[in-house]
């Protein structure tokens, strides 16, 4: 029964998904180029892990 709780609060994947769409966002509109679009994402997602690992681990909520 906590296994199902604990993940009904997790919401990393929010984090992950913000990361990959403001980095490709942000790419695309710097460079207006696809190749650096998704090199924006790719940065958006490392950003997001870091964030995810480093600054809200130990967090309760």
């Amino acid at each position: 029964m906590s296994v199902q709780e604990n993940s009904s609060n997790n919401f990393n994947w929010l984090y992950y998904a913000l990361g990959l769409f403001f980095g490709v966002l942000t790419g695309a509109i710097i460079t207006q180029n696809y190749i650096f679009a998704l090199l924006g994402g790719v940065l958006g997602l490392l950003t997001a892990g870091l964030f995810l690992n480093a600054i809200v681990k130990g967090r309760k909520y």
